[in-house]
């Protein structure tokens, strides 16, 4: 038992000793300084958004290092305060002569200034760079190019900081290729991405969705095609914003074909992957886009308000008013409808499905409007008819502070020509020029052509032609042409209808009205010469559709069609309102007749 107590009691000594052998060989703990412990915590409050909260740690702090300064500057980038990381940073020159700036100090002062969009400022802190020798750092040359890039109208101030880059990283790269795509110049941007190949520079999911939008900008799908098979032989076709990019490339190069068989190899999809391609189908199968919709919950994707905004946009070129109801009705139950974007496309929706009052209701529950809200209210009003409506939403757009830009005016000017106020149409057009300080361009003049042409001052219109200060183009004789031919001028219809074909000779509508014009005028050998020129260049006239909604059943109708489904009961129906619009003495026999349709329908 005192063995056993003695071995016992000998532990702790052996414990010390050890204890006392490993401590002498590590150095003690040293706790952070307080300057650094402050600094992450300002880091954690921008981080959480807590702004306020950052600057009064940072003014409590009695000692301030470079990197509690950059951490303020860079903060206030990121909670979108530029000029409060510009104000820091000149309170660091001034009242903290100690302290030197960083390169990372100046990396987040030149963001600062790119966001100001302040090219004198920028400018001035690249000389400052070259007085503290920073300038050759990574991180301040690509600050600089991202700077000037976006400050500049043109890439060679940045191109130059480029070239002067020894070791260039990826985001050196990738920044030169997005700045030159977001100036326009997406071709520049493809010549560098091409340079970045050939100096077998790391291509990643960055660089090359860049790459891939700036092809997209150039409408060649050849390009598209290329940087598609780059991303391939990298393996970058695994990620979804790529893939993104891949799918908007193909549609704005009108490849849907493509865009659907990548679409369809996608095996994980976001939103915005589906968003891409319901916006694609909008307008050339507005069908296939409500499909797409429809599968969305299936596949576990949340549609947001630029679904919405597109499936309401292919609803309204349906004119399906039962299905824009219930797609309206979705966004209602998500709690979207206090979106802007939602709302215009919902007033356009609702006016090209006939519901004028419905479009309406939706803008006078508008919490926020702009001009596109504006806007469309009164192209609504104006394709309906309600001409005095359209320039009441005018006055009222006007008196609002919402300034109108030239679509408003073609919006304005259409209203009055489609209900016939003349004068109205003619005041507009001159307070356009005199009170807005918009010139009229070849649209405008079409609509002004319109205008005068509809009411029969053709005289008038062919004036507006004559004193337009360059070329009338092929929309403006169209417009007078359709005049011509209305109230029946032919000298000026034939005059017309030379200038479309002198600017487009391939239009076949421009040669079947200028045959009725001949024929209207007595002169058939003119009119049958036309229709055989017309057939000798084998075009022919796209046939008018038109369709209707019938128990949530979209029913289309094509000018001569034989061969429709419902072509019996079209024709049937025809033959019923052609007995009633006959006059009285004539419908005796008639009478019976439809009363005989009647009863078997």
């Amino acid at each position: 038992m005192a063995k056993v107590l003695a071995g016992r009691t000998q532990v702790p000594f052996l414990f010390s000793s050890l204890l006392n052998k490993l401590t002498s060989q590590v150095p003690a703990f040293a706790p952070k300084p307080p300057s650094v412990l402050a600094t992450n915590l300002i880091v954690s409050y921008f981080e959480a958004g807590l702004v306020q909260d950052a600057q009064v740690l940072f003014d409590e702090m009695p000692q301030r290092d470079v990197i509690a300064w950059s951490a303020m500057i860079s903060g206030y980038n990121s909670c979108n305060q530029p000029e409060s990381a510009w104000m820091t940073f000149l309170s660091m020159m001034k009242d903290d002569a100690r302290t030197q700036p960083n390169e990372f100090t100046f990396s987040g002062v030149l963001k600062a200034c790119k966001s100001l969009n302040f090219l004198s400022l920028g400018a001035s802190v690249h000389g400052m760079t070259t007085k503290f020798g920073v300038l050759g750092s990574i991180y301040v040359s690509n600050s600089l190019m991202d700077m000037y890039g976006s400050c500049c109208d043109s890439m060679d101030r940045a191109v130059a900081v480029f070239d002067e880059i020894v070791c260039k990283n990826t985001v050196s790269w990738t920044t030169l290729i997005a700045n030159f795509t977001h100036l326009g110049d997406c071709h520049g941007g493809l010549r560098i991405f091409r340079r970045m190949v050939m100096e077998n520079a790391e291509i990643n999911t960055f660089n090359i969705s860049i790459t891939i939008r700036a092809s997209a900008s150039t409408g060649l799908e050849v390009y598209g095609k290329q940087i598609h098979a780059i991303a391939l032989k990298h393996g970058l076709l695994s990620s979804i914003p790529v893939m993104n990019s891949i799918l908007d490339m193909y549609a704005r190069c009108t490849s849907l074909m493509e865009a659907d068989r990548c679409f369809d190899k996608m095996v994980e999809r976001d939103i915005i992957s589906c968003n891409t391609m319901i916006a694609r189908y909008e307008k050339s199968d507005p069908y296939k886009a409500l499909c797409l919709f429809s599968r969305l919950e299936s596949q576990g994707l949340t549609p947001d308000c630029f679904t919405f905004t597109s499936v309401i946009a292919a609803v309204a070129s349906m004119a399906a008013l039962g299905v824009g109801q219930q797609v309206h009705g979705g966004a209602l139950r998500r709690g979207l409808d206090l979106d802007i974007c939602l709302g215009n496309a919902l007033i356009d929706m609702y006016a090209k499905c006939g519901s004028i009052l419905n479009s309406c209701r939706v803008f006078n529950e508008m919490h926020a409007k702009n001009v596109v809200s504006w806007t469309s209210i009164i192209i609504g009003y104006g394709s309906h008819g309600h001409g005095l409506e359209a320039i009441d939403m005018f006055e009222q757009m006007v008196q609002s502070g919402v300034q109108p830009d030239r679509v408003v005016f073609v919006a304005i000017l259409n209203a009055c020509s489609h209900a016939g106020l003349v004068d109205q149409g003619l005041q507009y057009f001159k307070s356009m020029i005199s009170a807005y300080n918009i010139g009229p361009d070849q649209e405008i003049y079409g609509c002004l052509v319109d205008l005068l042409g509809r009411a029969g001052r053709v005289k008038e219109a062919y004036k507006v032609i004559e004193a337009m200060p360059f070329m009338p183009d092929e929309s403006v004789w169209g417009a007078f042409l359709g005049a011509c031919k209305a109230h029946k001028r032919a000298e000026l219809g034939k005059l017309a209808a030379t200038r479309v074909l002198d600017l487009n000779p391939s239009i076949s509508g421009t040669y079947m009205a200028l045959s009725n014009i001949y024929a209207d005028d007595g002169k058939w050998e003119d009119s049958a010469r036309i229709r055989k020129l017309l057939r000798g260049i084998g075009n022919k006239k796209e046939p008018g559709q038109s369709w209707i909604e019938v128990s949530n059943q979209i029913i289309s109708f094509i000018a001569a069609d034989k061969l429709g489904p419902h072509i019996e009961s079209v024709h049937e129906t025809v033959n019923i309102l052609r007995l009633h619009m006959k006059p009285p003495r004539d419908t005796c026999d008639d009478v019976r007749l439809s009363t005989y349709y009647l009863e078997g329908t």
